[in-house]
């Protein structure tokens, strides 16, 4: 399987964050949950996770600009993107910050688990 099997999540609405680490642990996965930037940032440890699921609004931060701290500070961990609020403006810039895939809420929970697996599999 894959050397790393931690998976994070970031998001601030609870019952997503809740239901994704449900799904992600029935499939194996060993989900850490988030409700905000900040708390991912001080949890730190990230080349423990496989990838991180990230929500693109964050209750007034961005997780467009996480995602390229993380990479200016050197994190190489696979993003994948998820959002409710889809548009080609989000998509451009999700693509140009560099993400393993880009997820439009509410979506099936097989795209979840298959764009996870595939983020994971490029680690190995």
């Amino acid at each position: 399987m894959f050397a790393r099997k931690s998976i994070y999540v970031v998001d601030d609405d609870s019952s997503m964050r809740r239901s994704m680490e449900r799904l992600l642990r029935k499939h194996g996965f060993d989900a850490v949950a988030f409700d905000s930037a900040g708390a991912l940032l001080r949890h730190g440890c990230l080349e423990e996770a496989c990838c991180i699921v990230l929500d693109i609004n964050l209750n007034g931060e961005s997780g467009i600009a996480l995602r390229r701290k993380l990479a200016f500070e050197g994190a190489t961990v696979p993003v994948i993107y998820i959002t409710g609020n889809d548009s080609q403006a989000n998509q451009a810039a999700a693509i140009e910050s560099g993400c393993a895939a880009y997820l439009s809420k509410p979506f099936a929970a097989n795209a979840l688990i298959e764009s996870v697996e595939r983020a994971c599999a490029k680690l190995v």
